[in-house]
């Protein structure tokens, strides 16, 4: 879902190195076996850390990304925790940057021992803090870092890291087959965040996939993000007269976009990815503009399978969840379950992680792909119409 990274990976890394060097004389992360940890048996807390955007641009994200998780770790403390044991979470704000990812990573892991950490929720900032927790054995799960480098990069499998969301490829695969097949589209332009490698990359993958389903793309444009006037390249976009329109961004842009293009009479079909995927869309584009508008995400509310998790977050936080709560939520429950399974220590967790299988988590069921660290699970299509949201298609893990 967020971000691209490449303009942070070699300082992050160099400070990451030189934090890990400094601070510790041994690596492995807090637990009963691991050296120097400070969850020794017999304790009665599990310590994990939760490192997200607390402040900054990105604090929309990390902040309801947190709540989510903390919801999860509430559930299983309220139910008599882990083995008698609570799990207790201290909090890191990794301030919206990838130098303070790493900074907090390493204060959670050298300062509070934890065992096992959740977050960021911006792609740029765990590829940052990956290397810390790759060199002290800890895992983390990533609950909304969509760029498929968070967990496998140049071909190599990051041991210590994993994710509670699907990855961009598939959302663009999808996205482009429903575009080709089920709305019979022939034509598409696309409209990307130039300043974002998530929604520059889905549109790569989408192109790719749309012409080789017999599409073809006739126009790109760009914009940045917080941009506010989009009716300049919309001008443009309107005489390509295609029949859909991809935009993979989020939901401030997006709202703008739909609601100036249907301003400028383009009734094209609108199509997007899981950044649009909170109710603020609605307020910003309006009810009508956004109607023959598509978007792929991680659940639909009225699914059975998820009530539970909406009912319990709206109970504790009195307002509705969003995508980020959500995937939060999930990487809480994948790791309380590891714990059950691998008590208080590190690598066990570790490895409990890789070998999830059909775990009920708040948006479903997630079974872990050992050789990529990604969830195996569902994905959603959904139709704004009038202001509400419906199920247009779903796709199982085995689509």
């Amino acid at each position: 879902m967020l971000f691209g990274k490449k303009k942070f990976r070699l300082a992050a890394l160099a400070i990451g190195g030189l934090l890990a060097c400094s601070v510790f004389s041994g690596c492995g992360g807090g637990g009963d076996s691991a050296g120097g940890g400070g969850n020794a048996a017999g304790g009665d807390e599990i310590v994990v850390g939760s490192n997200f955007e607390l402040t900054g641009n990105h604090a929309q994200y990390g902040s309801n990304a947190a709540k989510g998780f903390k919801l999860a770790i509430k559930e299983v403390n309220d139910a008599g925790g882990i083995d008698g044991k609570k799990i207790k979470i201290v909090e890191a704000d990794s301030k919206s940057e990838a130098a303070e990812s790493v900074n907090a990573a390493t204060k959670l892991i050298s300062d509070e021992k934890v065992v096992a950490m959740v977050g960021p929720a911006v792609t740029a900032n765990v590829i940052a803090e990956s290397q810390v927790a790759t060199d002290n054995k800890v895992p983390i799960i990533a609950p909304a870092a969509t760029n498929p480098d968070v967990t496998v990069e140049n071909g190599t499998l990051k041991p210590f890291i994993f994710r509670s969301c699907f990855i961009d490829p598939q959302q663009s695969e999808v996205m482009a087959q429903f575009a080709a097949k089920d709305l019979n589209a022939k034509t598409a332009v696309l409209y990307l965040d130039s300043s974002s490698d998530y929604s520059k990359s889905l549109g790569k993958i989408f192109k790719e996939k749309f012409e080789a389903d017999g599409g073809q793309v006739v126009m790109e444009e760009a914009f940045l993000a917080k941009d506010q006037d989009f009716k300049a390249a919309l001008t443009k976009i309107k005489t390509a007269n295609a029949d859909v329109i991809f935009v993979p961004a989020y939901y401030e842009e997006v709202g703008k976009i739909v609601k100036q293009a249907r301003e400028l009479g383009i009734e094209s079909v609108i199509l997007g990815t899981d950044g649009w995927d909170d109710s603020k869309v609605v307020d910003i584009a309006g009810k009508d503009a956004l109607n023959n508008t598509f978007f792929c995400t991680h659940y639909f509310e009225g699914d059975e399978d998820v009530q539970a998790f909406l009912n319990a977050y709206k109970t504790e936080y009195k307002e509705d969840p969003n995508v980020f709560a959500a995937l939060g939520y999930d990487a809480g429950k994948m790791l309380a379950d590891a714990i059950q399974r691998g008590g208080n220590d590190s690598e066990k967790i570790r490895s409990s992680i890789e070998n999830i299988k059909d775990l009920k988590v708040g948006t479903g069921v997630i079974t872990m792909d050992m050789e990529t660290h990604n969830p195996i699970k569902g994905i959603v299509v959904i139709e704004n119409k009038d202001g509400a949201r419906s199920l247009r298609t779903k796709i199982s893990p085995e689509g």
